[in-house]
């Protein structure tokens, strides 16, 4: 995942994150950010009941800070957190001034770098659903109530949709070059891309992600000690779930 990420980094790190425009203006980046917080994470958090300002959040895969000013404007101190040390490059270039952002870089398989119940609010958006597999999707989930608080607020999206996206040619190609990136030949996988037209950068399970079921995904958070207040989105790829995580002991699956 590190290879990939750095390398969609190198080549066009703000693309590669919002990938709804190829070429962005760093002005026009940030103010996407601020538009998703408005339109995505205030109500939600008002839903939740949780409008209050955190005094730590937990921002999980913040890519070159395109929402993460909106948070540290909003709440005491920010850990923003990502895989690739050209995203965190970027990110600390387009923030060079906030004291309240602490940059620090992932492993890809967890949060072990935090304690338990370290931070009141954890935010993840556009991250899982580029992970390559659903063990690493719950883990992650599993990981994000581990380091919340009792009473703290969890809000993230991923993919519940198990509908094709594309048509028998795109899934037929797209999937040989999967078994290429899982046969451990990614430059393999990248070259069958490019010779059909294809982004070669998005080739592999790093970009097309696993999908796991809005069910799945709530009984995870419910075992692991969350509540769940507010999922949307189910069965799509832009399923969202938020709550707090309980203040009695969570169970154990």
């Amino acid at each position: 995942m590190r290879v990939d990420w750095e390398e969609r980094a190198r080549r066009n790190a703000f693309h590669y994150i919002a990938s709804w425009k190829e070429q962005w203006e760093s002005s026009d980046f940030l103010r996407s950010g601020e538009e998703d917080y408005l339109r995505l994470v205030a109500p939600m958090l008002k839903a939740c009941g949780a409008e209050q300002p955190s005094d730590l959040v937990l921002e999980l895969g913040c890519g070159a800070g395109r929402m993460t000013g909106s948070f540290a404007r909003r709440h005491k101190r920010v850990i923003a957190v990502d895989l690739s040390a050209e995203m965190l490059r970027r990110a600390i270039a387009l923030h060079p001034s906030p004291d309240n952002i602490l940059w620090l870089r992932a492993s890809g398989e967890d949060l072990a770098f935090l304690k338990d119940e370290a931070v009141s609010f954890v935010f993840s958006y556009l991250v899982l659903q580029h992970l390559p597999n659903e063990r690493l999707v719950s883990n992650y989930v599993t990981e994000m109530l581990r380091v919340l608080r009792p009473g703290g607020i969890f809000l993230f999206q991923f993919n519940g949709s198990s509908r094709p996206t594309m048509n028998w040619r795109g899934r037929v190609i797209w999937g040989a070059i999967d078994l290429l990136w899982s046969g451990g030949m990614p430059w393999l996988g990248r070259s069958l891309a490019a010779l059909f037209g294809m982004d070669s950068a998005a080739a592999g399970r790093t970009w097309r992600g696993a999908a796991v079921s809005a069910p799945k995904i709530i009984s995870l958070v419910q075992s692991v000690g969350g509540e769940v207040r507010l999922s949307t989105g189910e069965e799509t790829p832009m399923a969202w779930c938020c709550g707090i995580k309980k203040t009695g002991p969570a169970s154990v699956c």
